[in-house]
């Protein structure tokens, strides 16, 4: 096998996982990360991120195989025909969201997000929260259980559950979702362009305290959290053929 074919397998811990990274490393060997030419990553969608997160500076593709519950970024699991299966994959190249956050104290928190950056309400009152796109501010105060920003390959995660559109892989947008707005009321959020940098800042912090939030990276007591897209980072996504991100938003709108 060239190396360009060598595989890395990483798994999560489950029992189910790493019972398929033994089949699977003893039926086609595995390399060091170093000498690999795709990864394949066995467990759910949050072990997806974790690898992706993991081996961002590598530049390989990653084929996901699905031994956990939802597997949205996932391929059907299978042990049979793997080489060929990773030679007609289909490539998808994500952008991750960039989070900086600025805590009470002054302190600073930086983080990537591939699903989205949310803000979420850390106390029993609902946060406070004024939105600038761009350097201008759009609304002056929303008040809400939490807001977030979701990249098109997130967009059926969080965002979906707070009611957010679902974004085709391929738009140049982000969605800026609300969640439980109620000031303004029934306000469902917006469309943004993919350039667009967003800022949060935090209003009354003490009495209503927010945390931040990039794919389960939290800070918390923050004051204000700038988001955009990291247009330096490209992810890697492998699919089957016919079952890529495109054709599992598109879908997934029909359920």
């Amino acid at each position: 096998m060239p190396k360009s074919k060598k595989i890395t397998f990483l798994a999560s811990e489950s029992e189910v996982a790493q019972e398929a990274l033994a089949k699977l490393t003893a039926a086609y060997g595995t390399v060091p990360l170093g000498e690999a030419g795709v990864i394949v990553a066995l467990g759910g969608d949050g072990f997806m991120l974790q690898t992706l997160h993991r081996t961002q500076t590598q530049g390989l593709p990653v084929y996901g195989m699905n031994c956990g519950t939802i597997g949205f970024l996932m391929n059907e699991y299978g042990e049979e025909g793997l080489p060929e299966r990773l030679a007609a994959a289909e490539e998808e190249v994500i952008n991750p969201l960039s989070m900086r956050a600025v805590r009470a104290d002054g302190s600073i928190a930086e983080a990537l997000a591939i699903n989205e950056v949310s803000l979420l309400r850390a106390g029993p009152q609902a946060a406070k929260l004024r939105i600038t796109i761009d350097g201008k501010i759009r609304m002056e105060e929303l008040v809400c259980d939490g807001a977030l920003v979701s990249t098109p390959a997130g967009s059926t995660a969080y965002n979906y559950s707070a009611h957010g559109p679902i974004l085709p892989i391929g738009a140049a947008v982000l969605a800026l979702t609300p969640m439980a707005a109620f000031r303004p009321r029934r306000w469902r959020g917006a469309l943004l362009p993919k350039t667009a940098h967003v800022r949060f800042d935090v209003l009354e912090q003490k009495k209503r305290p927010v945390m931040a939030d990039a794919d389960g990276q939290s800070v918390r007591e923050v004051v204000s959290v700038e988001i955009r897209s990291e247009e330096t980072i490209r992810h890697r996504i492998l699919f089957d053929p016919g079952h890529g991100l495109e054709e599992r938003l598109t879908r997934e709108q029909f359920v």
